[in-house]
């Protein structure tokens, strides 16, 4: 039976802010990946937990993903943390829990501080609506979208996304943290005919896939020629520059893409 992958949101700066959930299922998981283990090591001495760590930060997360989603796949429970605050947001993790996703590993949240959300409430301006923007891109893309949504409303609010929008990819993620939490995931036209007819109960977050349009297109071409290119012997780095010479798409994206893609 797999084991299972915590999201574990840690201290931003004030120790005391750290969760007794958070800090037994610390204490409790086999393995506690980590993006710097100096520093987790630290707060793990601090919490008096002895837990065995692996560092997954931006630079090896894709070559150590494989071997900790085997890990889980074989029984191990893994605890992923970051420096400070909620991993992913703006920090190592969307790799491993997007992997871990596909191999079908039961994937679980213990929400913690996190500096997004301190830093509005702290503000003083409206907050019942914001976009939160990270470090400022220099490449163009489209942001992932996250929406409030009354129960009552998902299946058709699933369908105006999939007419407005096409097949974009949603998660539905309804009573969070609670007894009967649940994360359903797949186009928004086919979640919205899975739950028409059906009124979920709950709080309920819908997290929609951003819109890569045309730049998503021409990737997209540009991948499929570079797979071809790999299919016919060349090696994946060659057709990876090949390609970008002739389309202007970037090199390291179509690579990432082809190792990404196992082709």
């Amino acid at each position: 039976m797999a084991g299972t992958l915590w999201i574990v949101g840690t201290p931003i700066g004030n120790l005391g802010d750290l969760s007794e959930r958070a800090r037994s299922t610390l204490a409790a998981v086999d393995l506690v990946v980590a993006e710097d283990t100096r520093r987790t090591g630290r707060l793990l001495q601090h919490l008096g937990i002895a837990a065995r760590q692996r560092s997954l930060f931006e630079g090896n997360e894709r070559e150590r993903t494989p071997s900790i989603v085997a890990a889980l796949l074989g029984g191990e429970s893994v605890a992923l943390v970051s420096d400070g605050g909620m991993p992913l947001v703006s920090d190592p993790g969307y790799r491993l829990v997007s992997a871990a996703v596909e191999a079908g590993v039961d994937v679980r949240v213990i929400p913690g501080p996190s500096a997004v959300l301190a830093a509005l409430v702290l503000s003083g301006l409206p907050s019942d609506r914001f976009a939160f923007e990270g470090f400022p891109s220099r490449r163009a893309g489209e942001r992932t979208l996250v929406f409030f949504e009354s129960p009552r409303r998902v299946a058709a609010f699933l369908g105006e996304i999939a007419t407005a929008w096409g097949a974009r990819r949603v998660a539905v993620c309804r009573e969070l943290t609670k007894l009967h939490e649940e994360v359903l995931r797949g186009t928004a036209e086919v979640l919205a005919a899975r739950l028409a007819g059906e009124t979920l109960r709950g709080e309920v977050v819908i997290v929609v896939e951003g819109d890569r349009g045309e730049r998503g297109a021409d990737l997209d071409a540009a991948i499929a020629q570079a797979r071809s290119l790999v299919d016919g012997g060349m090696r994946k780095r060659d057709a990876a520059r090949a390609v970008g010479e002739r389309t202007g798409v970037a090199a390291n994206a179509l690579y990432d893409a082809l190792v990404d893609g196992g082709a």
